[in-house]
């Protein structure tokens, strides 16, 4: 596929993403695969397969803040083909993703809204975390100032 971003890349048609209701803003854009590199990791690149423009810049929310807690509503659950009787267990039910921003104060991350991807049949959403104290604009890079005082 040629993409705007990254030229031409390859993938196995297994390693596509499905996300059934689209995503927020974006819900007619339902193909995405997972790109990496070596030299930008740990960020995840997910670029839509329907779209070569759309592209979204990820990485694992774990990289983020290592003692993250996934909350998933059982409509999720549902869209993710995934039990109700349990949260999915990050790393070994899902893969879970931050949606990062870079803003003119800095980058941050969305943890309160992650990319939640089943591994077993790669369905995802972006799964709104309900009564979350979790922010949408988790600064990446505090101001020098406040990390030295």
């Amino acid at each position: 596929m040629e993409t705007k971003n990254f030229g031409k890349i390859s993938f196995e048609p297994e390693s596509e993403l499905e996300f059934p209701g689209g995503l927020p803003g974006f819900d007619s854009r339902r193909k995405f695969v997972a790109v990496r590199f070596v030299e930008s990791d740990p960020l995840v690149y997910l670029q839509s397969l329907e779209d070569p423009d759309l592209c979204f810049i990820t990485m694992p929310i774990l990289a983020v803040d290592p003692r993250y807690q996934l909350k998933v509503s059982g409509e999720d659950l549902d869209q993710l083909d995934l039990p109700q009787a349990r949260q999915p267990r990050i790393g070994e039910d899902v893969l879970c993703l931050t949606v990062l921003s870079v803003r003119e104060t800095g980058p941050t991350a969305n943890l309160l809204a992650p990319i939640v991807v089943n591994l077993r049949n790669r369905m995802a959403v972006q799964a709104v975390a309900p009564e979350s104290d979790y922010s949408h604009q988790y600064e990446l890079m505090p101001d020098e100032a406040s990390v030295c005082s």
